[in-house]
């Protein structure tokens, strides 16, 4: 009883963390990102993304090495320790929505909140009734690769180049842990959840596939994002210029080819997505 009891106090708890850790990382924003209000903000709101993703990246594979029921039976296994991790994520899911809202509500944000929303409904159906607790932690798996793709925004609004040794060797990693820690997770959820179809309640069920299919949606479109952006060819100086309207692809394939390259904003945004 005192497990159940204790679950809002871990969101208020990890709520209340990031907030001092978002105080905490404003003060130690680089010269390099103070360039304007905005951008400054970006580097501490990401900076405060980067510490969620290492707590919890690193918390999911621990709590499966060391509880390997929560794989076996995701549904009915119960751990405390996966539920106050799941518990602290839903705070800082909280604390960044609320931070995004405030301070930086722009078109690119909005699909970011519907992130969020999904997902503090899925992990708070597993807090709340103690069921699903391995799905969620499975969940939290692709955290892992978020810490590479926040480090990519922190360099990017600190302004490096992308031919900067570093940032092409985040960018090897991040591709390689996307396919793996990100894509591969998403494509079991999905499998999972096609095939136990029948021992998940129906409004369970319905959140989960929702919720899935919009994040397995984000995250494709977040992957052709990062492809494009880090590993297109630069155009060299006195290239051919671009053909006429009357010669350029379709208006589907434009529209497709805006999708994946997005804008400068959500270049920097989109990275955040889980």
């Amino acid at each position: 009883m005192m497990d159940f009891i204790g679950w809002p106090c871990w969101v208020a708890f990890g709520w209340l963390f990031f907030h001092c850790a978002s105080h905490i990382s404003s003060l130690l924003v680089p010269v390099s990102a103070r360039k304007s209000q905005i951008q400054a903000w970006k580097w501490k709101n990401v900076s405060v993304s980067f510490l969620h993703s290492c707590i919890t990246g690193v918390g999911s594979c621990v709590e499966f090495y060391f509880c390997p029921e929560l794989a076996a039976d995701v549904i009915n296994a119960y751990s405390r320790s996966a539920h106050v991790l799941v518990s602290f994520s839903i705070g800082y899911f909280i604390h960044d929505a609320l931070d995004m809202a405030v301070n930086n509500m722009k078109k690119s944000t909005y699909e970011l909140l519907v992130h969020h929303f999904f997902v503090i409904l899925c992990f708070g159906l597993a807090v709340v009734t103690r069921l699903y607790l391995g799905y969620a932690v499975v969940a939290l798996v692709v955290e892992v690769n978020s810490v590479l793709l926040h480090v990519r925004q922190m360099l990017i609004v600190q302004g490096v180049a992308k031919h900067n040794k570093w940032y092409r060797l985040n960018s090897l990693i991040n591709v390689a842990t996307f396919l793996v820690f990100r894509i591969t997770t998403l494509g079991w959820m999905t499998r999972w959840l096609v095939v136990n179809r029948d021992s998940v309640p129906l409004p369970a069920y319905t959140l989960g596939s929702v919720a899935l299919a919009t994040l397995v949606a984000m995250n494709i479109v977040l992957f052709f994002r990062v492809l494009y952006a880090d590993f297109r060819k630069v155009k060299r100086e006195g290239a051919a210029k671009p053909p006429p309207a009357a010669s350029r692809p379709d208006k589907i394939d434009s529209a497709f080819r805006r999708l994946v390259r997005g804008t400068e904003e959500e270049e920097v945004f989109s990275d955040k997505r889980e």
